[in-house]
């Protein structure tokens, strides 16, 4: 995927066991000779590497380590990755303000932080529908978004064949994976939402905790009391797992069973280390619903089961929306932060106009660089098909590479060392005219090189052409 960046291997100083991957640009500039960069791994050479890693005693969770001052070979390997002090890393989870998805079952991902002090992170979305892909196809995608910079994979699959699809993902994948596991829920329901029960969840749950599930979207801050708040909306409820629970609220006349069995969830949880990702089942699904009274009523519950999962161990990742006009991103950012205690937002864009279909992944893409820059942790992709389609594996190219810009964006508004020294180094490349630097430091160096028509060693492009082109004359000036 990328053409001059070699791997190379950085070796743990408190754990020397661990090997941490990072790509490695070198460059013909002076002042620049290399760029270490990030890198997401690759499925292909996926093995478990974490088997043999020494386990924090007691079987304590990473958020529970912290908590004693214990950095896990896990924590030094995100560090390394970031660029920071190991203790940055213990300090940010010991507090819930980060977390590090590490199933004890997953041995094959390699270690990552979430949280606002590192680099904003992007996660990809696959899975099948009852209408179309197969396991061959998702692990293709799988694939294909870590190899373009996804930081974690989400398997949405709601066809057949879901146990499978899920471990022939997990075992191929670098990365940590998410699921919504009500989604298979509804399949050992018959496919009828009235008939989930607390039982069919919990076996689910433990089944895809064995599996190696990173970490859950629950759906347990959506009340009874919030459905006739979200029926007066323009678009009701348009989360997949909050529908679900809103329909067997009504029938069967009793509270979110995700809500009353929080606790033993969190129980789960603790046992393989799980991080639970509090899933917004009313976030706005259109703009006109954004900042409502139906969603700020579920981040107030979110926050209140913050508390209720750190206190058993469990790391916490808050959703967010959804749908959100660009003059009411910032009140979002700070709510979340307030009533969930600074845990780390993971949102869904935001899409800030409605009329985009085709092309949501700009809209969200927006919103998404903005809330970044406030402080979101980690942005949910969106691609080309929202709304619209199944996405297929172009639309999931389109949708890692629109929201690695906007992660990169937003670090760059933070003053994250990293992503300013990468951009200085394309400028130094692009005044020097030297092209295959310029496409080696790019974010997607296929199409950068599609797109120059020009010769590898000519100074100036075909837009301008060498009379009118500015960086030339500049240089001629300084000469």
């Amino acid at each position: 995927m990328f053409p001059n960046p070699k791997k190379i291997f950085i070796q743990g100083k408190i754990h020397p066991e661990i090997q941490v991957g990072m790509r490695e640009i070198s460059l013909n500039d002076k002042e620049i000779p290399s760029l270490k960069i990030y890198d997401t791994g690759d499925s292909s050479q996926a093995k478990p590497i974490r088997h043999a890693w020494p386990k924090p005693a007691g079987g304590l969770t990473q958020r529970q380590a912290a908590q004693k001052g214990i950095v896990t070979p896990e924590m030094e390997f995100a560090a390394i990755r970031e660029g920071v002090d190991p203790e940055t890393v213990l300090n940010e989870l010991a507090e819930g303000r980060a977390v590090l998805p590490a199933n004890k079952k997953h041995p094959e991902c390699e270690p990552m932080i979430i949280g606002s002090k590192f680099l904003v992170k992007i996660n990809a979305n696959i899975g099948n529908s009852a209408l179309g892909s197969s396991i061959e196809e998702e692990v293709e995608k799988m694939a294909y978004a870590v190899s373009l910079g996804a930081d974690t994979v989400m398997d949405l699959s709601t066809g057949k064949n879901i146990h499978e699809t899920r471990e022939a993902i997990l075992r191929k994948c670098p990365v940590p994976i998410g699921t919504v596991p009500i989604y298979q829920a509804l399949e050992r329901a018959g496919g009828n939402p009235d008939n989930l029960s607390w039982e069919i969840f919990r076996d689910t749950l433990i089944e895809q905790a064995e599996q190696g599930v990173d970490y859950f979207t629950i759906h347990a801050g959506l009340l009874k009391n919030c459905i006739p708040l979200a029926l007066k909306r323009t678009t009701g409820i348009v989360s997949r797992g909050g529908s679900l629970m809103a329909c067997w609220m009504q029938t069967n006349k009793q509270e979110n069973f995700l809500y009353t069995h929080f606790g033993e969830i969190c129980e789960i949880l603790r046992e393989y280390d799980i991080a639970v990702s509090l899933g917004d089942g009313l976030r706005p699904g259109c703009i006109a619903d954004a900042n409502d009274e139906a969603q700020f009523a579920e981040l107030k519950t979110l926050g209140e089961l913050t508390k209720i999962a750190w206190d058993l161990g469990v790391q916490v990742l808050i959703e967010g929306p959804g749908h959100v006009p660009l003059n009411k991103i910032k009140e979002n950012m700070d709510l979340q932060q307030k009533l969930c205690h600074g845990a780390p937002f993971y949102t869904l864009g935001p899409l800030v106009t409605d009329i985009a279909p085709g092309y949501d992944h700009i809209t969200s893409g927006i919103g998404a660089a903005v809330i970044g820059m406030l402080g979101t942790a980690m942005l949910c992709y969106v691609t080309p098909k929202e709304h619209l389609g199944l996405p297929s594996k172009q639309d999931v190219r389109t949708g890692v590479i629109t929201y690695k810009l906007a992660a990169h964006a937003a670090d760059i508004a933070k003053g994250n060392p990293q992503a300013l020294l990468r951009d200085k180094a394309l400028s130094r490349a692009r005044f020097d005219f030297r092209w295959e630097d310029q496409f080696a430091l790019s974010l997607d160096p296929e199409t950068a090189r599609t797109f120059h028509d020009g010769a590898s060693n000519a100074e100036f492009c075909s837009m301008c052409g060498p009379d009118f082109c500015a960086m030339r004359n500049t240089r001629k000036i300084g000469e």
